[in-house]
C-alpha cells in the first residue's frame, strides 16, 4: 500500500489536503527509512521534501572524495542492505545509487519543492497542520494525525560569529560548498574545526597540492578508523557486548596510542573522558583517521589554536601569532532548522531543535509527534529509531482504521432503522 491523500479542497487562498496516516517531514535517510517501514506495515503516509531530491545533503553539500565513516552494514536501512560488490566503505556515489535504488525498491514517492513554513497541532481537532511553499510559491496545508520529524541533525550549517570575519575579504566557504581541493590548488587555506570533516578536507587540500592549516580549538579523540585490518568501531561494538563502556573506552585508548602514538606531540590534546563516553553524554563523535594523522606528523598539515579575530587577508590567533591566508574553509558543523518551522512542540524538542530525551527514548513526543534521525548515532540510529516509530504508528492506524469502520458500521445501520 502505498502514500493515500484523498482529493484536495480549497480552504480560503490555500489547498488543504487530508493525509490518511502519518506526515513525514525530510527525505533524507531518516524519512527514506521511516516511509519504507512505514509502507511493509501497509501504512499510508506522504513525506515532504524542501528540495528536488532525495538526501539533498548527500547530493549536494558533501564533497567529493566523501566515504562513509563506518562499515556498510552499520549504515544500511531497514529492509535493504547495500550490493555485496560495493566496498567496506562506499564512496559518496555509491551511497546516493543505494539510497536511489531503495526508493525504487519501495515504491517511495516524495513530494518534492515543498519548503515546510509551519508544523502545529491543532488542539480543537486533535489534528497536525503542516504549511508548505511549492517551488511556485503555491500554498498547501497537509492535515492528519501524525507528524514524523525526519529533517535530522544536519539540516543547517553553521557558521559561528567571529572577530573581524568580514573583513578577511577573500574566499570564505562553508564546507557544504566545498567540493574537491583543485580549486585551492597552490594556496594557504585554513579549515577551522578539527572533527571528521575538518580532517578529511585538510587531506584533501594536501592531495591537491594546497597548503592547509587546521585550528584545533578544543580536545579531540582521534582513533585510528582499522586496527590491523579491524574496523574500530566494529570492534567496539563488539566489546561493549561484553565490558562496561569505561573498559572499553580505555581499550580503545591503548590501540589508539599503539597505531597513532601520542597524537599531543602534534597539537592534538585528548579530552578527559573517553570517546565512547564523550559521544553518549555530549554527542561529540571522535574522529576515525585514515590518513590526516600522517600529513599533520609531516607537517604537510598545520595545526594551529583557535582564531583570536579575522584581518583582511590573514587570521590573528589565540597565541598571538599572525598569518596570511587565500581561503578559508569553515567545517564548523551542522544543525537542526527544527525550531524554525515546529510549533508547539518544546515539550519535546529543545531550543537546540534536538529532543529532549536521550537515546533510546528520543523517537516519540506527545499527540502523534515522532522524531527519527536525532540520536547522534549516524544512520544505524536514524534505522533503529524508523523502526519503532513505524511499529508504534502501525498500531495506532490500525486501531484509528477499526474505529473508522465501526462509526461507518454505525451510521450505515442507523439510517436502515431511519428508512
Amino acid at each position: 500500500m502505498g502514500p493515500f491523500v484523498p482529493d484536495n479542497y480549497d480552504f480560503l487562498s490555500r489547498r488543504c489536503m487530508w493525509v490518511n496516516g502519518p506526515i513525514v517531514i525530510g527525505a533524507g535517510p531518516s524519512g527514506l527509512a521511516v516511509a519504507a517501514s512505514l509502507k511493509e506495515r501497509g501504512v499510508p503516509y506522504v513525506i515532504l521534501e524542501r528540495s528536488d531530491c532525495i538526501a539533498s545533503l548527500w547530493q549536494k553539500r558533501t564533497y567529493d572524495r566523501l566515504k562513509l565513516h563506518l562499515p556498510k552494514q552499520f549504515c544500511q536501512l531497514p529492509g535493504l542492505p547495500f550490493p555485496e560488490s560495493y566496498p567496506e566503505y562506499p564512496c559518496k556515489k555509491q551511497f546516493i545509487d543505494y539510497l536511489e535504488s531503495y526508493v525504487k525498491h519501495f515504491e517511495i514517492s516524495p513530494k518534492f519543492n515543498q519548503s515546510v513554513q509551519s508544523a502545529r497541532y491543532d488542539e480543537i481537532s486533535n489534528l497536525w497542520r503542516v504549511k508548505t511553499v511549492g517551488k511556485n510559491h503555491e500554498e498547501i496545508e497537509y492535515i492528519g494525525k501524525w507528524l514524523v520529524v525526519a529533517t535530522g541533525e544536519n539540516a543547517e550549517s553553521v557558521v559561528p560569529e567571529m572577530d573581524g570575519l568580514g573583513s578577511f575579504g577573500s574566499q570564505i566557504t562553508h564546507v557544504c560548498d566545498y567540493k574537491s581541493g583543485e580549486a585551492y590548488r597552490g594556496k594557504k587555506v585554513l579549515v577551522v574545526g578539527c572533527g571528521n570533516s575538518g580532517m578529511e578536507v585538510c587531506l584533501d587540500l594536501c592531495d591537491n597540492e594546497a597548503f592547509p592549516s587546521m585550528v584545533v580549538r578544543d580536545s579531540v579523540h582521534v582513533l585510528p578508523r582499522e586496527v590491523y585490518g579491524k574496523s574500530m568501531f566494529e570492534l567496539a561494538v563488539f566489546l561493549m557486548k561484553w565490558l562496561p563502556l569505561w573498559l572499553v573506552d580505555k581499550i580503545m585508548l591503548v590501540l589508539a596510542w599503539l597505531v597513532l602514538g601520542n597524537i599531543e606531540n602534534y597539537g592534538l590534546k585528548r579530552p578527559s573522558v573517553g570517546p565512547l563516553e564523550l559521544k553518549n553524554t555530549h554527542g561529540r563523535t571522535p574522529v576515525l583517521d585514515y590518513g590526516a594523522l600522517s600529513k599533520i606528523k609531516s607537517g604537510e598539515i598545520e595545526v594551529v589554536p583557535a582564531v583570536k579575530r579575522f584581518l583582511p587577508g590573514g587570521v590573528e590567533f589565540a597565541d598571538g601569532r599572525v598569518d596570511d591566508f587565500d581561503a578559508v574553509v569553515m567545517a564548523t558543523g551542522y544543525r537542526s532548522n527544527v525550531p524554525y518551522w515546529l510549533q508547539g512542540g518544546t515539550d519535546f524538542f529543545s531550543k537546540n531543535g534536538l529532543p529532549k530525551a536521550q537515546f533510546p527514548n528520543s523517537w516519540k513526543g506527545k499527540s502523534g509527534l515522532y522524531a527519527v534521525g536525532f540520536t547522534k548515532r549516524g544512520l544505524a540510529g536514524a534505522s533503529a529509531d524508523a523502526i519503532k516509530v513505524a511499529k508504534d504508528l502501525g498500531k495506532a492506524w490500525k486501531e484509528e482504521t477499526k474505529q473508522a469502520k465501526r462509526l461507518v458500521s454505525c451510521h450505515r445501520r442507523c439510517i436502515s432503522q431511519i428508512y
